[in-house]
């Protein structure tokens, strides 16, 4: 991957972090292959109005969920920035460690 790529990447809209396109692992697709199970047999014994107020939980459970997932990208990607600045002060505090106290030869 070449310097900055990322970036280029993230401004033309090659990378959309809320958009993963990874596949799934096998436990996941499990997981979900039981909730559409579940949420079948609960659909089969619900009134038709029970199942619209059934919906309307699943689609707010979806929605904090989304919310979580985009503070804990903006969590995680603050934590990389400080991670990044850190080091960058770590390298120049060697480098001016060199600088104040020289390397000695042997005497």
């Amino acid at each position: 991957m070449k310097a900055g790529s990322v970036l280029r990447d993230l401004y033309y809209g090659k990378i959309i972090p809320c958009e993963r396109r990874n596949l799934k692992k096998d436990e996941e697709q499990e997981i979900v292959r039981r909730i559409t199970e579940e949420e079948k047999y609960f659909a089969d014994k619900m009134s038709p109005d029970d199942y619209i107020r059934f919906q309307n939980l699943s689609e707010l459970y979806s929605k904090l969920l989304e919310m979580e997932e985009s503070e804990i990208f903006a969590y995680a990607f603050t934590l990389g920035g400080f991670l990044i600045a850190d080091m960058a002060d770590e390298a120049l505090a060697m480098k001016l460690s060199k600088f104040y106290y020289p390397k000695r030869d042997s005497i």
